[in-house]
């Protein structure tokens, strides 16, 4: 019999569902393990889902299960779920997509079989006008996380240049993501998702050998694929403290710092990288949010 439990949640009833439901078989991971964890990381998660329409990407069978995306918001939410809604060319509509910015709503998405948490580029009061830059780095094999780091210090190095920070990620799979925020007015995606693109094959052409801009998959075996295609109005990316799907452990996409990815690199240590629920949770204790810039820095798109 399938264990299910209604708690209050500031004032909001949720329920919790199938607490004994194993999703991650190789650790023994279960439903209610993910409860607890987003329980626990919901202080540092909770300010990068804050106002951004979040795509669900849901697992009701598990990481070995079939999964999909949904767009919409389920019409069965509860009404004090906020609603973020985005004009589809495609559909001829708007697609009223989930806002899940407190705990209610965080756990009430984790019962719906939502394991990773996939917000837009932008906030909701202004869909148009994204926040950041991201770079999703995807190693064809043999490369791996190793060449990951070598190409995010190039992307790193370009963008001090152009007198930019930027804050690194791991994808909490075997890819790494590079955040350049901006948190100004008047940017659109007509602006960044060409300037992207244009850091990308600028560190092709200087680095052939490892880097490939292109989409075409069958390009990209013993090469870092720079992904610019993210920054995109409708497209999302992993957010940061996010569990991830793709391995057979509970891995999450976990903030780094510079110095660490120098040390990775230097030393070719992939592990360096490997983050678990439990690891990140007193990592947060240890370190606080290293992703905290990117949601308040300020910068200004260059003109290339």
């Amino acid at each position: 019999m399938r264990r299910a439990v209604e708690i209050d949640v500031d004032g909001h009833k949720v329920k919790l569902s199938s607490l004994e439901k194993v999703l991650y078989p190789e650790a023994g991971f279960t439903k209610g393990h993910v409860f607890d964890y987003y329980t626990n990381i919901a202080p540092l998660i909770l300010p990068h889902l804050k106002d951004r329409p979040l795509t669900l990407k849901r697992y009701p069978y598990g990481v070995n299960g079939p999964h999909f995306y949904e767009k919409q918001c389920p019409p069965h939410r509860p009404d004090w779920i906020k609603l973020g809604p985005m004009w589809s060319e495609n559909k001829g509509r708007n697609i009223d997509f989930c806002i899940v910015d407190d705990l209610a709503s965080l756990l009430w998405a984790v019962n719906l079989g939502v394991l990773e948490m996939h917000p837009t580029l932008a906030v909701r009061q202004d869909v148009h006008r994204p926040t950041t830059l991201a770079f999703d780095l995807d190693p064809g094999e043999p490369a791996g996380l190793i060449q990951c780091c070598c190409v995010a210090l190039w992307i790193r190095d370009l963008f001090e240049e152009l007198g930019l920070k930027t804050f690194p990620k791991t994808s909490g799979s075997r890819g790494m993501q590079i955040y350049a925020p901006l948190n100004v007015p008047n940017v659109t995606f007509e602006q960044t998702k060409p300037f992207a693109h244009a850091i990308a094959q600028l560190i092709e052409k200087q680095h052939p050998e490892l880097v490939v801009s292109k989409m075409r998959k069958d390009l990209r075996r013993g090469k870092v694929f720079i992904d610019w295609s993210q920054n995109d109005y409708f497209k999302s990316t992993v957010c940061a403290y996010s569990l991830r799907a793709k391995t057979q452990r509970p891995t999450v996409s976990t903030p780094l710092t510079w110095e660490e990815v120098e040390r990775a690199y230097k030393h070719g240590e992939p592990k360096a990288f490997y983050f678990e629920h439990d690891d990140v949770l007193k990592r947060v204790e240890k370190l606080g949010d290293l992703f905290r810039p990117v949601l308040k820095l300020k910068q200004r798109l260059p003109t290339l």
